[in-house]
């Protein structure tokens, strides 16, 4: 489906799109170790074209005017990292995508970032797909300001409002969300009706 000029009715599309592709509701154990009801797994819609398509433009809209990078924490960031850096490109905007290993390169330079990296002191915007607590996105954060880097802002597909928020806030980090869980489940079960 291509993507439409008018952002409010491609923010229905990918509403819809999450909820058939990536929510499922049921008996879950997350990546915390948390039992959940809801599971909430982006992938399906990130990794189609079609999806990307979407949600790159959307997160873009909400990267910070002065960031030169956005980067992610592999794997859940790595298509949104490319598509948002190929979005800005595509509107004459330079800005590169950051890859954050979970752990050091184990040869060559033992890199913890893989992408073009900018000049020490640079802001960069992290890119999540799902924030539960929040521990992932952190995680980048602290490796790109260890790096260096200035990073004050983290962008989500969807925030599972479990947490996530009180965790960015604690580490002065903005987290801003495309979507809530809330509405994702919701949408789901009209779809269901």
């Amino acid at each position: 489906m291509p993507v439409n000029s008018d952002p409010s009715m491609d923010r229905q599309v990918l509403l819809e799109r999450l909820a058939r592709e990536a929510y499922r509701h049921g008996q879950f154990t997350l990546a915390s170790g948390r039992s959940s009801e809801h599971y909430v797994n982006c992938k399906p819609v990130a990794l189609s074209g079609s999806g990307l398509a979407l949600l790159s433009p959307a997160m873009l809209a909400l990267v910070e005017k002065d960031a030169v990078a956005v980067g992610g924490l592999t794997l859940g960031a790595d298509p949104l990292v490319s598509g948002v850096a190929m979005a800005a490109a595509q509107k004459g905007r330079d800005l590169n995508a950051l890859i954050v290993r979970k752990q050091a390169k184990g040869h060559g330079t033992g890199a913890w970032l893989e992408g073009p990296l900018p000049q020490v002191g640079a802001l960069v915007t992290v890119l999540e797909d799902v924030v539960t607590t929040g521990g992932s996105s952190i995680q980048a954060v602290n490796q790109l300001r260890q790096a260096g880097y200035s990073v004050q802002r983290v962008i989500t597909i969807v925030d599972r409002e479990e947490g996530g928020q009180h965790a960015m806030d604690e580490a002065g980090l903005q987290l801003v969300s495309l979507f809530r869980l809330s509405e994702v489940a919701a949408r789901a079960r009209e779809l269901q009706q």
